[in-house]
């Protein structure tokens, strides 16, 4: 394996196989963002979602995918066409890695892919204890999805952001603002059935911390496009408090406790016991609002 991912791997405290997956994936994460980067893929899209929360500013918890919206709607973009620049970047750093198209939906407007590689093999390379290596099947697969939106909503910003490893490279991405509106979105419209996304609940509650105000206008026209709002209603910090009250009021919270649980580490858990839906309830006061449009 190559030495700047072992260096990359020293900065985290791994002690469970969980620990060398989650840390593996984020870097194999990284190291693809950076081959999109080479293959000028960020003059078309940009970075959201959990992953970009958590390497371009430092949320604390893992993800597993890769998102990404295009900066204006394409009938004819092919994630296929980058596939070879991941793969050749994962590979020239050490990983044996294929990349699968997703089959798409008929109506859909997400490309998708999955980045696939041997958790045993990998562990193998970067030499974890001898007792981890043994109880990982030989089966077990390291998988990162990648989505790209091709009919973008619109209403929001665009910012470029440094990242120095694994080498030193810029990636686009939405102000903070806006990227709070597409968690609002996923918050309130994201389907569940039996896998409640707790992810989504702790990013909401990440935001708050951070007292990052709401673009407004650009969770209404996500939510227009989703099918969750009229167009002809103006989307207004009541009716949205309203939207955040009777979600947060049918939201099963041991199941969305039981979603994250994974991916936090020993400090961040122990928050998870404030979860209750009067917990949630108290939470809206804390947003803070910006009602105006942005660029897109």
């Amino acid at each position: 394996m190559d030495n700047i991912v072992m260096r990359m791997l020293e900065d985290y405290s791994c002690k469970t196989a969980g620990d060398y997956e989650n840390a593996l994936k984020e870097i194999m994460q990284e190291i693809a963002l950076l081959g999109l980067w080479r293959a000028k893929f960020y003059e078309h899209a940009l970075f959201y979602g959990g992953s970009a929360l958590r390497i371009l500013y430092g949320l604390p918890r893992f993800s597993e995918d890769l998102d990404f919206s295009l900066l204006a709607k394409s009938k004819s973009f092919d994630l296929t066409d980058y596939h070879n620049a991941i793969q050749a970047e994962l590979e020239s750093f050490g990983f044996k890695v294929k990349i699968e198209s997703k089959e798409k939906n008929a109506t859909s407007q997400i490309e998708s892919a999955f980045i696939k590689a041997s958790t045993r093999i990998h562990f193998i390379k970067i030499a974890v204890p001898e007792a981890i290596a043994e109880h990982t099947h030989t089966n077990q697969m390291l998988k990162i999805k990648l989505e790209v939106d091709t009919n973008p909503p619109g209403g929001h910003g665009i910012e470029v952001i440094d990242i120095f490893r694994p080498i030193p490279f810029q990636v686009k991405t939405m102000p903070l603002t806006d990227l709070f509106a597409g968690k609002i979105h996923a918050v309130l419209a994201r389907q569940w059935e039996e896998r409640v996304k707790g992810r989504d609940f702790f990013d909401y509650l990440w935001y708050l911390g951070k007292q990052v105000p709401l673009n407004l206008h650009h969770l209404e026209k996500r939510l227009v496009q989703s099918g969750h709002w009229n167009k002809k209603e103006k989307l207004t910090q009541a009716k949205c408090i309203d939207l955040l009250t009777k979600r947060f009021n049918e939201l099963n919270f041991e199941k969305a406790k039981a979603d994250v649980y994974s991916f936090l580490g020993a400090r961040e858990r122990d928050s998870l016991a404030l979860w209750t839906n009067s917990y949630f309830f108290k939470s809206i006061k804390q947003i803070q609002w910006n009602e105006s449009s942005s660029t897109l």
